[in-house]
């Protein structure tokens, strides 16, 4: 009977081992490579800090800059404030293109301040930007990785992953799915009657990265207009009492009052940080498989996106279009994330 015991007991440790050693390595497997290229921006630093904390599922190989919401000398150190504080030091920011393609640049100063970072107070990072540039690391790194392995975040203009496409358009067979914030269809622009300010800015670029062919998300107005902050989700946050949750807190609170006054909602957008939960927990996020046009025509539709809904073109469809999200579910998966932060 002992000795019965004993097989048994052997047997039980096996089964338990075999399965952490499967659940390890499912988790490994399903970690996402991500180049996160963004404007920073007050939501951009909300969504850093959230991707930073997320090491097991993101792994994080770089921020790439580009001038959107502020100048390109404050985006980027923007984002290596970011990056300091959450304690990611380990990875590099590539400053990238400091205008758009095409057009006169446009900066979004009086929603995100002079600094791009209202209601917290800026210094300059102990660490410095890496050396090069953003669109030669992108297609250095791009050319050489393995076939449809790295994810990219685009949380402001497309103008590098664009500049990247155009001088080595074979940079896509490293591309597994560009994710990006921006765009509006349902909800109407934040910039004009019609545009939403990341395609304002440079819908040109949108275009190039639109007509390359790789895989597609747009996280729009139509959908981080659906996941505002509250008054709970603020206390929340702010419960966690870390330096992280004191440093969103104060961005958020300054941030979202202009949405809030413009639009007459409760509470405001946070709209970089829904690629993050995007990425984190898709299941929270429903949409369609679209045809996305971008209007870079000059006019008063200049910086549209025009999304074939319901497919009446019949129009190859080249993005997946998210619509709608669950707002709690977010917030919970944000403070998650900040609670593991200093």
């Amino acid at each position: 009977m002992y000795r019965y015991a004993q097989k048994l007991h052997h047997l039980l440790w096996s089964l338990l081992l075999v399965s952490l050693i499967t659940a390890t390595s499912a988790q490994a497997a399903e970690q996402i490579d991500l180049i996160i290229d963004t404007d920073p921006g007050a939501d951009d630093v909300v969504a850093l800090l959230f991707a930073l904390a997320s090491p097991q599922e993101l792994n994080i190989r770089a921020l790439t800059t580009v001038a959107g919401n502020v100048r390109l000398d404050k985006t980027s150190r923007n984002a290596r404030l970011a990056r300091e504080w959450a304690g990611r030091e380990d990875v590099p920011v590539y400053a990238g293109a400091p205008k758009p393609l095409m057009r006169t640049p446009i900066y979004a100063e009086d929603i995100h301040g002079k600094e791009g970072l209202s209601g917290v107070t800026v210094h300059e990072p102990k660490k410095g930007l890496a050396e090069g540039n953003a669109v030669n690391y992108l297609i250095d790194t791009l050319k050489t990785a393995k076939p449809h392995s790295i994810t990219i975040a685009i949380l402001g203009p497309q103008t590098n992953l664009a500049l990247a496409l155009i001088q080595e358009p074979e940079i896509v067979q490293g591309i597994k799915e560009v994710v990006v914030m921006g765009g509006a269809h349902f909800n109407g622009g934040n910039i004009t009657p019609v545009a939403e300010f990341n395609l304002f800015a440079d819908p040109q670029a949108a275009e190039v990265v639109l007509k390359s062919g790789v895989k597609l998300t747009y996280l729009p107005l139509d959908v981080t207009h659906k996941i505002l902050t509250s008054e709970a989700c603020l206390k929340q946050i702010a419960a966690l009492n870390n330096n992280a949750s004191k440093l969103v807190g104060g961005i958020l609170n300054e941030y979202v009052k202009g949405d809030m006054e413009h639009y007459g909602l409760s509470g405001g957008p946070v709209h970089d940080a829904t690629v993050i939960a995007y990425l984190l927990k898709p299941e929270l996020f429903t949409g369609r498989s679209v045809n996305v046009v971008v209007d870079s025509r000059e006019g008063p539709t200049f910086g549209q996106t025009i999304v074939d809904w319901h497919d009446g073109l019949k129009a190859p469809k080249n993005a997946f279009w998210v619509e709608s999200g669950d707002a709690q579910g977010f917030f919970d998966l944000l403070t998650q994330r900040l609670a593991r932060l200093k």
